[in-house]
């Protein structure tokens, strides 16, 4: 299962949104999680999905890599559904069983939920998918540029931010070869009390991050011996070019958000 995770993941390719400049790109992301809190409605909402769906198929890549690649976020999701159909009340009974009542608020609230969150999912995961690393780095570290005036250290954050995004399919890759090599000695992290399904996740937690701190030594001695230090004076050999089709993109979401605004009940 681990191996199917597209967290942190990078696919290369030559579409619409591969082509884009990370900055609008990060831009996008970042708006659209504003704009998608302007939706209220079932009109909003649609056009919110329909958007989001027309990035997936201008991205190239499979609806079926996403669903399958996003399958535990798509569980959170379905459990803040049922969550909201137990929990929340008001508006007409759609269902009584005598100890469980469901109400139309519920079921609203539950569906507009969990579409706000599979749509702010598959966004971020379309923005790692569609963007490397040092390309999210580079761009993030543009983006903030305004803030070293106030002593922030713009070029360390994008370091970091760009270092775990590369490391997260690494280290899913380590746990899953460390769950195979303890249920083959007889382990089994799925079956039994909860008590003991916690004392088998131990020897997995152990030797994972024993084996994320040497990984992190050994890159922090690589860039040493390379010389990094820091991001004062360094030039860079990729250079971020801004095209009409960034302007587009950002432009396209300004429309939607006025959209939203104005259907909003």
């Amino acid at each position: 299962m681990m191996e199917k995770m597209i967290f942190g993941r990078y696919i290369p390719g030559d579409s619409f949104v591969h082509k884009l400049d990370p900055r609008s790109k990060l831009l996008f992301v970042f708006a659209f999680i504003v704009v998608v809190f302007l939706a209220n409605n079932v009109i909003t909402y649609a056009i919110v999905l329909a958007l989001t769906l027309f990035v997936v198929v201008l991205s190239k890549i499979r609806l079926y890599f996403l669903i399958n690649g996003l399958k535990p976020v798509i569980f959170l999701m379905v459990f803040t559904l049922v969550l909201h159909l137990l929990m929340t009340k008001g508006g007409a009974v759609l269902l009584d069983l005598g100890f469980v009542k469901i109400y139309e608020d519920g079921l609203r609230q539950g569906v507009f939920i969990s579409l706000r969150f599979l749509v702010l999912v598959f966004m971020t995961s379309i923005l790692t998918l569609t963007t490397s690393p040092i390309s999210i780095t580079d761009g993030l570290e543009t983006l903030l540029n305004p803030f070293k005036r106030f002593k922030l250290p713009v070029h360390e954050l994008a370091l970091m931010m760009s270092i775990s995004l590369r490391f997260i399919p690494t280290l899913m890759d380590e746990t899953d070869k460390i769950m195979k090599a303890q249920m083959a000695r007889g382990s089994d992290l799925s079956a039994g009390p909860m008590k003991d399904r916690l004392k088998a996740v131990v020897p997995l937690l152990v030797p994972l991050f024993v084996s994320a701190f040497k990984r992190a030594e050994d890159l922090a001695t690589a860039m040493e011996v390379r010389g990094y230090r820091g991001g004062e004076g360094r030039t860079k050999y990729r250079q971020l070019k801004w095209t009409a089709k960034d302007t587009i993109s950002l432009v396209l979401l300004v429309v939607v958000a006025v959209i939203l605004f104005m259907l909003r009940s």
